[in-house]
């Protein structure tokens, strides 16, 4: 019975802190990125630019993360004339994996805007564990929209999300 007492207690404790994880991230936080070129930036600042901004946290290795940028790519045009929303692809790849983001980005022809962060410094600040992680940011830099991983279509349902904010 003690063991019962334990599982269940141990089972609280997990489902608990899962669905408080995800909830405490409110404003975007206080992190540094690098653009491609080498240019440090902070997240936070594109939360004071008045747009709807998509985050995607993605590395080369991951599968899904690309098809996700993919699918992504397809929209992000209409997106950004009809919504005027941006995306922000950071990449957490080390910094041997990240000798491939350029070509990828550029054979793949991403539109976005594509920067690479510190991958524990960007999984505390956004208090997440696996990608691809997407959070969408409202025009005042509060995080209003998380999603993790990816399945072909999850697309129309952040694109659901986006035109929301535009009060579309």
């Amino acid at each position: 019975m003690n063991i019962v007492k334990t599982l269940l207690c141990l089972s609280l404790l997990t489902f608990s802190t899962i669905g408080f994880s995800q909830n405490d991230l409110k404003r975007l936080p206080d992190v540094e990125v690098k653009t491609l070129d080498g240019q440090t930036l902070n997240l936070a600042d594109f939360g004071k630019n008045g747009k709807i901004t998509v985050i995607s946290f993605w590395a080369t290795w991951c599968t899904p993360c690309k098809k996700e940028l993919d699918a992504i790519a397809d929209f992000y045009p209409d997106w950004k004339e009809e919504y005027d929303c941006e995306l922000l692809a950071v990449t957490i790849d080390n910094s041997r994996q990240l000798a491939k983001v350029p070509v990828m980005v550029e054979t793949k022809q991403w539109e976005y805007t594509v920067l690479a962060g510190d991958q524990n410094a960007v999984q505390t600040a956004f208090n997440f564990q696996t990608i691809p992680q997407t959070f969408l940011v409202d025009q005042e830099g509060n995080v209003v929209y998380t999603h993790s991983g990816y399945v072909p279509g999850d697309e129309y349902g952040l694109e659901e999300e986006i035109k929301k904010l535009a009060g579309k």
